[in-house]
């Protein structure tokens, strides 16, 4: 946000100016008084466990200039601070960023799908960033709340905005569409992630196809030519369609060559090659960067510029992150895990040229409800079908896993991430090559840390 007054702002968010001066300025907002900086403004969110209100005083310790609160103060705040009174600070939030994003006017590229949406954003940012000024989604924050914080974050000077729109239960990408108000859409894939909460995948098709009809009328869908979903999302999209595939589409990928750190591939469009580097492993980061291409062309990015960006771009947090110690190579993706996620980085790992045997070791999957045995049915055979050496089933969820991998010769199934890692320090050796995937919450990250 640009600086604003703070009597601007109470009438933004609908709120009422209890006590401080209404010509200071502010453009930054938290949530979180662990992370807010002198200056900014305190929203007082409420949650299941939490209640931000009761955190007035830690704020304004921080250097808070104001606050947003939806409750009489527990404690009264010193006369510096100025304080917001609304009825519901999560609704105020809301219609802050609402009235700011009708203010500003980026180039805005929104991503959603069942999985590769962070991997996508953070290849779209990169290729935007070649030619504009850009703002993207930090982290995941990219929900109800996520959201509105990042259109917060976005300035008049930002000339693009990547924003990442998630969602795990019915009615929640519409609302986020509406805010967002997206001159370009991609959705990366339908899978499974979130099943135990919407159905079956139709059902996830039809929440994410609410992000097409908030596309503006100028605007473009972005698609994988391999999903089959796409095909019904071309035949009701209201705006001109993109497909792309590493071997069908307006733009493909040929040469395809994994390493343990970087992928080499060239990019083919329109009668134009050249090749891409990433810094990152894995066919599945090329489709994502696919999708990130072609943005980068709608939005007037040749494809050579587009390249030059995606061959320097890197990515956050533990996504197929290579890591050496005692002479094993891992590859870190404990970020998260669906079944296609988890296919992916099982091929990958397949792929990738090991000097010794490779492993797999692989957490729980979350949110797959009824879904969740044939889920794993599926990795067991992609790991079974990849020849792994040892597959490693941590975890009390993933004895299913477990079982139908038997035709591999060594499985074992190992009840929490120490006993992993004890069996990894007794048998890896240098040059071996170990994947380590699951759900955030089963942490399998931790198998390294303790290895």
């Amino acid at each position: 946000m640009d600086a604003t007054p703070i009597h601007e702002i109470a009438e933004m968010c609908g709120g009422k100016l209890l006590q401080g001066d209404p010509s200071r300025t502010i453009n930054r907002f938290s949530k979180d008084t662990r992370t807010l900086e002198p200056g900014d403004v305190y929203i007082a969110l409420q949650g299941d466990n939490f209640d931000g209100n009761h955190f007035i005083t830690a704020a304004e310790k921080q250097g808070a200039m104001a606050v947003i609160v939806d409750k009489a103060l527990p404690v009264p705040p010193g006369p510096e601070l100025s304080v917001i009174e609304v009825p519901d600070s999560l609704s105020a939030l809301q219609r802050l960023a609402k009235t700011w994003r009708q203010r500003i006017s980026p180039k805005v590229v929104c991503i959603t799908g069942s999985s590769g949406k962070t991997s996508t954003k953070e290849f779209t940012a990169a290729v935007l960033a070649s030619r504009y000024s850009v703002t993207y989604t930090q982290g995941n924050y990219n929900n109800h709340i996520g959201l509105p914080l990042t259109i917060l974050r976005t300035s008049s000077t930002h000339e693009a905005a990547v924003w990442e729109i998630g969602m795990n239960h019915p009615g929640e990408i519409l609302p986020l569409a509406q805010l967002a108000r997206p001159r370009i859409a991609i959705i990366t894939n339908i899978g499974i992630a979130h099943i135990e909460n919407l159905g079956s995948r139709e059902a996830i098709a039809e929440e994410k196809e609410n992000l097409i009809h908030q596309i503006s009328p100028d605007g473009t869908l972005i698609l994988s030519s391999k999903d089959d979903f796409s095909e019904r999302f071309v035949s009701r999209s209201p705006v001109r369609s993109v497909l792309i595939g590493l071997d069908s589409g307006a733009i493909t990928a040929s040469e395809i060559q994994l390493r343990r750190e970087t992928t080499h591939f060239i990019a083919n469009y329109s009668g134009q090659s050249t090749p891409v580097t990433l810094q990152v492993a894995g066919r599945h980061m090329v489709q994502n960067s696919l999708l990130a291409l072609a943005a980068g062309i709608e939005l007037g990015i040749p494809l050579i510029e587009g390249a030059i960006a995606l061959s320097k771009a890197s990515l956050v947090g533990a996504r197929l992150r290579p890591i050496t110690h005692r002479g094993v190579h891992f590859l870190d993706d404990s970020y998260n895990a669906n079944p296609e996620s988890m296919i992916a980085a099982l091929q990958t790992a397949a792929e990738i040229p090991c000097e010794g045997r490779r492993f797999a070791v692989l957490g729980r999957m979350g949110e797959l409800g009824s879904h969740a045995e044939e889920g794993y049915r599926q990795v067991a055979r992609v790991a079974v079908a990849s020849a792994f050496d040892f597959l490693l089933a941590v975890g009390e969820e993933t004895r299913l896993l477990a079982e139908e991998a038997k035709g591999l010769k060594n499985v074992h199934y190992l009840p929490d991430t120490s006993a992993a890692a004890k069996f990894l320090r007794s048998v890896a050796k240098p040059g071996d090559l170990v994947l380590v995937k699951g759900s955030n919450s089963a942490r399998v990250g931790r198998v390294i840390e303790q290895f």
